[in-house]
């Protein structure tokens, strides 16, 4: 299977399951809804992501590796989590 995610830096068969199952298929798709935005999605799914999918997603949408993204970078991925209301944040 040629599976467009799973080309991306940092994103795995699993994590690629995961994101289809939410109706993130492509980049462009990643792209228009941020980090943030797949990581809320796959978790109000039911999945039990970790942060590190958050950082995953983000890493591959910038091309690094997520353990390189800096302290300050993550702390503002979760904060952007943290800034949403409750029941959203899953």
């Amino acid at each position: 299977m040629n599976d467009e995610l799973q080309h991306l830096k940092n994103l795995g068969k699993t994590s690629a399951q995961w994101l289809h199952a939410v109706g993130i298929h492509s980049a462009s798709d990643l792209r228009r809804l941020g980090a943030v935005g797949a990581y809320r999605a796959v978790r109000a799914r039911g999945f039990r992501a970790s942060k590190v999918l958050l950082y995953a997603i983000e890493g591959a949408l910038l091309d690094v590796h997520w353990n390189d993204l800096s302290p300050g970078h993550k702390a503002e991925l979760n904060g952007q989590l943290d800034a949403l209301p409750p029941n959203n944040k899953s």
